[in-house]
């Protein structure tokens, strides 16, 4: 029976510029794990399934409680991790996410100040002890953030907020990193591209 697989998530605050290295990270651990008969499973949250898409569209453009939108997170996740994260790792493939449970915290508790004890509450009853295997934080100032972001296309209500509250959201990032060095690299994203790329083989190597 194979060995269960690894689940790897890329965090950041909007702007951060994870996105630009993803799909070249999935090509870099296929190229280890392939041998192995193991594939690379590629997602997102919100998102993942398809009730997890259409969840994604509400949470991303409809305004509404803050409440309500961590419910809805947590509910995506909820099948995302019944319908796709669970059965990859249990048949051995490896599942690379962008964003988890870390951008909840960060989001809905650091940048809009929801009370980290109902997120928790949220969070064992969602996922139990289930976490990432390996979390990278993609970290940028905010005010380069915002500049990237401004160049993008138009944005999402989360794109939209100020500063102030990108300034929060990284800083809950940056807590939760601390708070579990075993389980995030930190990658300074000011980089020039090629220099994160060799930080992110570095990454590879060492699973």
């Amino acid at each position: 029976m194979m060995a269960r697989g690894r689940f790897i998530t890329f965090e950041g605050i909007d702007g951060a510029g994870k996105t630009t290295h993803l799909d070249w990270f999935r090509q870099q651990l296929d190229g280890k794990i392939a041998a192995s008969g193991r594939r690379v499973v590629m997602t997102r949250e919100p998102g993942g399934t398809a009730l997890g898409e259409t969840l994604r569209g509400i949470l991303l453009n409809q305004p509404m409680d803050l409440e309500t939108e961590a419910l809805l997170m947590f509910a995506s996740r909820r099948e995302h991790l019944a319908q796709v994260i669970e059965p990859a790792l249990a048949r051995g493939d490896w599942v690379l996410s962008d964003r988890f449970s870390d951008a909840t915290f960060a989001y809905q508790g650091g940048g809009r100040g929801l009370p980290r004890d109902k997120l928790e509450a949220l969070e064992r009853w969602v996922q139990g002890g289930f976490h990432p295997d390996l979390t990278v934080l993609f970290d940028v100032p905010t005010d380069t953030a915002s500049e990237r972001r401004s160049a993008a296309r138009a944005p999402d209500k989360f794109e939209s907020e100020s500063e102030a509250f990108f300034e929060r959201t990284r800083a809950e990032y940056l807590r939760r990193a601390a708070e579990s060095p075993e389980r995030f690299v930190i990658v300074d994203s000011t980089q020039p591209i090629d220099t994160i790329r060799k930080r992110l083989e570095d990454v590879v190597a060492g699973l």
